[in-house]
């Protein structure tokens, strides 16, 4: 199966899917993306804070990396101008791999001076190590900070986004402003796949709740980076291509927003070494 992919402002192609892999370690991890390669994925979405890079970098060798798109991200702890290239280097050790096509930040580190993560960024990209640059879970007034400061393209915006918290001002910022729109969660951590509306659409079109959530996202444009651990939901994951969600079906998942975030809440522990910034 081909992936429809989206134009990147480098000219790079991003596949509208790919496999997720937070949380995911050892041999399921192994597991999970060599499924999601046999199945057709080619883009694989990972971090310096899931500590999986080893394991994910020991299936790659067995595949051609000019045909992979690779996504790590540098975690806010380490956004200090040397601690941004060391994280970076040591992610492109782990994956086996002399760059990757896409390096976001993590989260915004208030405590560090975004002009410095950036610099360290354009470094990177200058170096050929990053193809492209991006950051993560940033709001609009943080993303509008880094178009001000970037003299590199922000690509990615790797927002939480699925039809409970839709977030269409943000969204609409970053059409705006030409970055793309990627979802993090996009089943809301399988909360919605319980959702009343999503269900009754799943037995409609003779669909796995999962893929009417997924098609709607990526009708809208969104780039979606569902995580399982399951094979046989890995390839319904990306039978998303030979069908469509007819307008008025559509706009019925638009109006299950609740504006219902599963982890990116105001109060957070940034203590935790998902964030990793110390007290």
């Amino acid at each position: 199966m081909t992936i429809p992919s989206t134009s990147l402002p480098s000219g790079d192609e991003m596949p509208i899917v790919g496999i997720g892999t937070w949380d995911l370690h050892g041999e399921t991890i192994r597991h999970s993306v060599r499924s999601a390669l046999e199945a057709g994925y080619t883009h694989i979405d990972t971090a310096e804070g899931y500590q999986n890079e080893t394991e994910i970098g020991d299936v790659l060798t067995d595949y051609n990396r000019e045909n992979l798109f690779l996504t790590s991200k540098v975690l806010p702890s380490n956004l200090n101008y040397d601690s941004v290239v060391e994280s970076c280097e040591r992610s492109l050790d782990e994956l086996g791999t002399d760059y990757l096509d896409l390096y976001l930040i993590h989260w915004p580190n208030p405590a560090i001076s975004l002009r410095e993560t950036l610099s360290a960024m354009e470094y990177l990209h200058d170096q050929g190590t990053v193809r492209n640059i991006g950051v993560s879970n940033f709001s609009a007034y943080q993303l509008s900070n880094a178009h001000h400061i970037s003299n590199i393209p922000i690509a990615v915006n790797q927002i939480e986004f699925h039809p409970w918290f839709q977030r269409s001002d943000l969204v609409e910022y970053c059409r705006e402003t030409d970055v793309i729109v990627e979802a993090a969660a996009p089943l809301a951590r399988t909360e919605i796949l319980g959702d009343e509306t999503v269900n009754e659409l799943a037995e409609k079109y003779d669909k796995t709740p999962a893929q009417i959530v997924l098609r709607w996202a990526v009708e809208k444009d969104v780039i979606v980076i569902p995580k399982s651990a399951s094979e046989g939901h890995i390839r319904e994951n990306i039978q998303l291509f030979d069908w469509q969600l007819n307008e008025l079906d559509h706009q019925r998942l638009n109006e299950i927003d609740l504006g219902q975030a599963v982890y990116d809440t105001p109060v957070r522990d940034w203590t935790d070494e998902v964030y990793g910034i110390p007290e």
